[in-house]
């Protein structure tokens, strides 16, 4: 598989890539996201909430408490095009989740008892 990064299993257990071209893209829009393409897999294998994202896809959301900006969730907007295949559109940090929930929380990880 010639130009891929990283393939990681979404909560649906769909094997989503994470292309070079991909990750080029989203470290080019945010400098930031520079080495972290772990957390954005780690983000669509286990999410916090998955959301409903645009045109289909799907947005997955993770909370980190340390991050290179300080703490932030990680959102990664992935598609699922068959149960077999998928991939990573885009991935950014933001500290205004609210506004990607109102999207609409397909599925949210339990909370355990004293987290």
């Amino acid at each position: 598989m010639e130009g891929i990064l990283s393939v990681t299993e979404s909560h649906n257990g769909v094997p989503i890539r994470l292309t070079y071209e991909r990750w080029g893209h989203i470290v080019e829009a945010h400098d930031y996201m520079a080495g972290l393409h772990d957390l954005v897999v780690e983000t669509v294998a286990e999410p916090d909430t998955i959301v409903v994202g645009w045109s289909g896809s799907l947005i997955a959301t993770r909370y980190y408490l340390e991050t290179p900006i300080t703490e932030k969730h990680l959102i990664a907007v992935y598609r699922e095009t068959k149960p077999t295949d998928g991939f990573i559109i885009t991935a950014f940090m933001t500290s205004k989740v609210e506004k990607v929930w109102k999207r609409g929380i397909l599925w949210q990880r339990s909370k355990s008892i004293g987290s």
